[in-house]
């Protein structure tokens, strides 16, 4: 076992495989493996976890990182500041590198063609509710995750964070294969999770005040949207019932805010008398 760290230590780290992680013990066994395959360094910045997964990527010689708070931002740039790969490719806990897209990736890597991109887009295979989703936006849903280390300045934004890099942007051809949501129960918590984050920065941009006509403007828009222009009922019953949810998705996070906008408006008065 010993032998077997000293060999990895001493090996040229050419690419490192970055992961962001919380409580994902039931994914994080077979995101790893799948990275394990092409990565001479793997990062995990775990953000809290309560379960196995440390202890799961502990078991891939990965170099993990605990840091409970910050945005996914801050969990990523964290990770890139200690990885010493050449390359660096971010990958999700529910998100697996299948052997193709890292076929292409090292092939990038050996290139001697200095022309080439130094930063690239992935395309990624959602499944939702046990079935691939083509439509409703979900394909081919690029994601930036793959760069050279000394092009990548790095990462902002609190929610849907953006990559910040030098020169041109390149496409990959081969996907990430994503297990984005498993079931409803999952869903919803990670909507109830992430559309207070949304709603605060709705409330910060100053947004209108909500009033009822706003909030079926919203759902009317998000469902046309998601069944007309995006096409979700080609991808058969769940993707409709993916559409359907992405319109309650939204109402919640606006319910959310117009709460935020109702418990300020209160204060201000309390303030003022």
């Amino acid at each position: 076992m010993k032998n077997a760290i000293v060999r990895r230590k001493a090996k040229k780290v050419n690419l490192s495989v970055i992961v962001i992680a919380k409580n994902e013990e039931l994914k994080i066994y077979e995101c790893l493996k799948s990275a394990s395959k092409y990565a001479d360094e793997i990062v995990l910045v775990d953000s809290g976890s309560m379960d196995k997964t440390v202890q799961i990527a502990k078991g891939f010689f990965a170099k993990v990182l605990e840091l409970k708070n910050g945005s996914y931002s801050d969990w990523r740039n964290a990770g890139l500041k200690i990885a010493l790969g050449k390359w660096i490719f971010y990958l999700d806990a529910d998100e697996r590198l299948a052997d193709d897209l890292g076929e292409e990736i090292l092939g990038i890597i050996k290139s001697e063609d200095k022309s080439l991109p130094k930063a690239y887009a992935v395309p990624r295979r959602n499944f939702i509710l046990g079935k691939e989703m083509r439509y409703g936006g979900q394909w081919p849903d690029y994601q930036k995750r793959f760069f050279l280390k000394k092009s990548l300045i790095g990462y902002k934004n609190d929610l849907h964070e953006e990559a910040i890099y030098k020169g041109e942007l390149g496409y990959l051809t081969n996907p990430i294969i994503h297990l984005k949501h498993d079931n409803l129960t999952d869903m919803v918590t990670k909507t109830n999770k992430w559309s207070l984050i949304e709603a605060k920065m709705l409330y910060e941009a100053k947004h209108p005040k909500m009033v009822w006509w706003r909030f079926l403007r919203i759902m009317f828009s998000e469902l046309i949207f998601r069944m007309v222009v995006q096409k979700s009922y080609k991808d058969g019953i769940e993707g409709i019932i993916y559409a359907i949810y992405q319109m309650w998705s939204k109402f919640f996070t606006y319910a959310k805010l117009w709460e935020l906008q109702i418990v300020n408006e209160k204060l201000n008065e309390s303030r003022n008398l």
